[in-house]
């Protein structure tokens, strides 16, 4: 069987598909640019989790306003890759990523916080197939197509390889096609609109949209649950100060005392931020120097 090798490209949606997509970002670029043309804090987010969130944005920008005083910015980015480099570059001041991006530049990044989520810092990856399909475990998906979300997500990309290999498999063989969605929704849709026979999925991602949208996750099947991981945390870049550090920290762990934060937190279905060491990324530090990445 030739090597498989994932495509960048996300496969093609719907038209109503793309248009609300234009649509969400259309109406988010005002706030974002208005906001990174002046002196503000920036915050650096991918649409692996925040994807079309127009709304819950605005709510959490200005309660983030609010509490620190000034100005902050959202800067949106399609992938991982392109967040980590903001950071590198000190373009950002903070950012939304995964634990695999953050085990492999933990000596640049300072640990913020991490969310919890039904009462625990921990997630879970998601092996979802088309729910009438007959698959019903990993063996099953040799030599069918595969949708990963990036390929620095944890649940999303590196679990799966981990788990193959675990099971003396070559991941670039093991499927006929693989491609990148680059958002964790956009996985759940391929699969539910036949694009992929199967897809790696943030487990928190595909329980939220089972509440916002259970006609989409109807049409998908869980057939595997990784083991716990720790949540994909807040990071900072090396250039951000102490001060500033500390009161974007003050910030998030505060939500739940303020309105506005436990609007933002009701709709992400989280249950706040806490603090966290680097040590509850183990696991996935485990894996990336199995996947021959440096940790």
């Amino acid at each position: 069987m030739a090597r498989s090798r994932p495509s960048s490209e996300t496969p093609r949606l719907s038209n109503r598909r793309r248009c609300l997509v234009a649509a969400a970002v259309a109406a988010a670029a005002p706030f974002v640019r208005a906001q990174a043309n002046g002196p503000a804090l920036r915050f650096g987010l991918t649409p692996v989790f925040l994807d079309e969130r127009v709304r819950l944005l605005k709510q959490w920008r200005e309660h983030l306003e609010a509490a620190l005083g000034m100005p902050v910015a959202f800067v949106q980015r399609s992938t991982y890759a392109q967040v980590l480099d903001l950071l590198r570059a000190g373009q950002v001041h903070f950012a939304w990523i995964c634990g695999y991006p953050y085990v492999l530049r933990q000596r640049e990044l300072r640990l913020v916080a991490v969310p919890q989520w039904h009462g625990r810092p921990l997630y879970q990856s998601y092996l979802v197939v088309d729910a009438a399909g007959p698959a019903a475990e990993l063996r099953d998906l040799r030599g069918r197509s595969f949708a990963y979300s990036d390929p620095l997500s944890n649940s999303g990309f590196l679990y799966v390889q981990h788990l193959l290999r675990g099971q003396g498999q070559d991941p670039g063989r093991f499927f006929a096609r693989s491609f990148f969605t680059h958002s964790h929704r956009h996985v759940v849709e391929a699969v539910a609109e036949g694009l992929a026979d199967a897809g790696a999925v943030d487990g928190y991602v595909w329980e939220t949209l089972a509440e916002l949208n259970p006609a989409l996750t109807a049409r998908t099947r869980v057939i595997h649950k990784s083991p716990d991981f720790g949540f994909p945390p807040i990071v900072a870049a090396a250039h951000v100060g102490a001060e500033l550090l500390q009161s974007f920290a003050s910030a998030l762990f505060d939500m739940p005392a303020q309105a506005a934060g436990r609007a933002v937190l009701a709709d992400l279905r989280l249950d706040r931020f806490v603090t966290a060491a680097p040590s509850l990324f183990r696991s996935i530090a485990d894996m990336a120097r199995g996947q021959g990445s440096a940790a």
